[in-house]
């Protein structure tokens, strides 16, 4: 599998100025994204096309952050953000580094190794949504380091984008 993050449009519920989306994906642990607001804090991941997201990582580090640090978290996925549907929550005790969390549409694959080298463990989606629900200490908001989601593109190999000729990307953008 494949980070594929970078194919995803991200959006937040709330941040504090100069604590947005873009530290969440800069791949440096010292930054964070910081809420703004109450409960639930959610990051939005929206890809172009249906997507197979396999696992989502998530680096929180409870020592640096105190009461800013999540303690439960639910992800969501669908075919908008509008349409989703819980797959799985996290709890989480003091955590430190990198929280990963398998997805699988069988309930019963997600924790099997074996269903892993077989490729099935997966969720077909266009949005995922990672939700905050409870801080611990009962904060009310939170930090966030880093988040990855690996996966693979459907119907298509992933290289295969790389290989598209530059004059394609004026039209990967709305203005």
């Amino acid at each position: 599998m494949r980070e594929i993050g970078d194919l995803a449009v991200w959006t937040l519920s709330t941040a504090k100025p100069g604590n947005g989306v873009d530290l969440l994906r800069d791949g440096n642990l010292g930054t964070y994204w910081q809420s703004d607001g109450p409960l639930p804090h959610l990051v939005n991941i929206q890809f172009p096309e249906k997507v197979k997201v396999s696992e989502v990582a998530i680096y929180i580090d409870s020592k640096a952050d105190e009461s800013y640090t999540p303690c439960r978290i639910c992800i969501r996925v669908g075919n908008n953000p509008h349409e989703l549907r819980e797959v799985t929550t996290m709890e989480l005790d003091s955590p430190q580094g990198w929280q990963r969390c398998r997805l699988s549409e069988n309930p019963n694959l997600s924790g099997a190794p074996n269903s892993w080298k077989n490729g099935k463990a997966y969720i077909r989606a266009f949005a995922v949504q990672i939700a905050v629900l409870a801080n611990h200490q009962n904060g009310r908001d939170t930090h966030i380091r880093q988040i990855k989601i690996f996966g693979q593109l459907n119907g298509r190999n992933l290289e295969q984008l790389d290989a598209l000729p530059s004059s394609f990307s004026q039209y990967a953008s709305v203005r």
